[in-house]
């Protein structure tokens, strides 16, 4: 009588195990507090990727072996193994409360040269000839020497060592 009345009680711990971690609606990727959206709470940057100025991206021709590129760029972040004459420069950056940005280069090679650029990011000639027509001009004063305080207080009282 026991063995039979145990059947039906462990039948309902496992119906009951099975279906109690089932939901009807399944939860967001990434669920966010309520307290992130309200504006005076504070939401860090952040960053991820290779961080590619407009200079740098300017300065990339096609033609550049690998190793200028990599030079000119950095280590590319996405690098597949079965398209090795592709790289990827992703950079993505959320500041605050303000919308995911995302910026992509695709660079593609043959025989170890820069054949084909795409993505959001590409060169634009006309700044680049914009950048490279600045000159910038710096006025380096002549080099003063400074005496110090010891120097300064054995000269006054008659005991420089220079003279």
């Amino acid at each position: 009588m026991r063995q039979f009345l145990s059947l039906p009680i462990v039948g309902v711990l496992v119906v009951s195990a099975l279906t109690g971690c089932t939901r009807e609606t399944k939860p967001e990727a990434a669920s966010n507090s309520l307290l992130e959206t309200v504006p005076f709470v504070y939401k860090m940057t952040i960053q991820q990727g290779n961080i590619l100025t407009e200079a740098m991206i300017d300065a990339l021709e096609l033609g550049m072996n690998k190793r200028q590129v990599n030079f000119l760029l950095g280590t590319p972040p996405l690098v597949s193994f079965f398209h090795a004459d592709r790289w990827d420069y992703t950079y993505t950056i959320q500041r605050g409360h303000q919308p995911m940005e995302q910026r992509d280069l695709t660079l593609h090679f043959k025989d170890d040269l820069l054949v084909r650029i795409e993505g959001t990011q590409r060169p634009d000639p006309k700044r680049a000839a914009a950048r490279a027509s600045e000159q910038i001009l710096l006025d380096v004063p002549d080099y003063e020497a400074r005496e110090g305080l010891i120097r300064q207080g054995l000269k006054k009282i008659g005991l420089d060592p220079k003279n």
